[in-house]
């Protein structure tokens, strides 16, 4: 009998959809900003911070071998960062300088005779001292060249250096009618362990990258790629005339600067 009238709904605002698309598009923008600030501030930060610690590491294990008549701080009141950094490396100039000589090639000598009649030291000298030289010392032996090889399967491909070319027992064993390449595969994203292959030198792609390049694009597990020079020409070609004498002139001038 009687009808139940319902509520009218009340009007919407044309303005709110409108209202809603800008904030969206403001916190879109204030996020991309965001991001692309903190892309530029975290390297920047991870580096200051990474050598902070490690400086400090530094003074606070050489510091103590310090006499206190040469520790500034004591005079100045200042603990000043970085000065057990600046000892470290007098002391090893010394040393290496000393380690050139006759008497400090003798003394190094009966140093290791001493060391070589310990059964454990030994051992663990030996092998440090094995890295250290593979590490530090500037030889042809380092890496020159990034191959691509198929590991650890046919179709998968992977970043390898290459070392030497094998020699002695190794390529005089593995049956193959090419050179035998000593290659160091990386992993990822600690490229100082990895693996050692003996691989055909039929069997590589050599790559155009450098090893730093390389190095770069192993860290990042593929997100920092160097850019492939064949693409460069191309573009370098298609480029208009002045832009490519520019171009010329920049590499002039870096051959001259070499």
């Amino acid at each position: 009998m009687f009808e139940s009238k319902e509520p009218s709904a009340e009007p919407s605002d044309p303005q709110e959809p409108h209202q809603r698309r800008f904030w969206r598009g403001v916190l879109a923008r204030l996020r991309n900003n965001f991001l692309a600030g903190l892309v530029v501030i975290a390297p920047v930060g991870l580096t200051v911070w990474l050598i902070w610690t490690v400086t400090g590491w530094i003074d606070g294990f050489v510091l103590p071998f310090v006499p206190q008549k040469f520790q500034p701080e004591q005079y100045i009141g200042i603990d000043i960062r970085g000065l057990g950094v600046i000892f470290f490396l007098v002391f090893t100039l010394v040393v290496g300088w000393m380690a050139k000589g006759m008497v400090g090639r003798s003394f190094i000598g009966w140093g290791e005779r001493v060391v070589g009649q310990m059964p454990v030291i030994r051992s663990v000298y030996n092998g440090l001292k094995q890295i250290a030289e593979t590490v530090f010392a500037q030889t042809e032996t380092s890496f020159d060249r990034v191959v691509l090889i198929q590991y650890p399967r046919p179709g998968i491909w992977a970043i390898a250096f290459v070392s030497t070319n094998a020699k002695g027992e190794i390529r005089r064993l593995v049956p193959a009618d090419d050179p035998i390449l000593s290659v160091f595969l990386p992993t990822t994203p600690n490229p100082t362990s990895g693996f050692l292959l003996f691989v055909p030198q039929s069997d590589v792609i050599e790559l155009d990258m450098s090893v730093e390049e390389a190095a770069k694009l192993v860290i990042s597990a593929g997100l920092v790629a160097p850019e492939d020079p064949q693409v460069l020409a191309a573009a370098a070609a298609a480029a208009p005339r002045p832009i490519q004498q520019a171009a010329r002139r920049a590499r002039d001038r870096e051959k001259i600067g070499a």
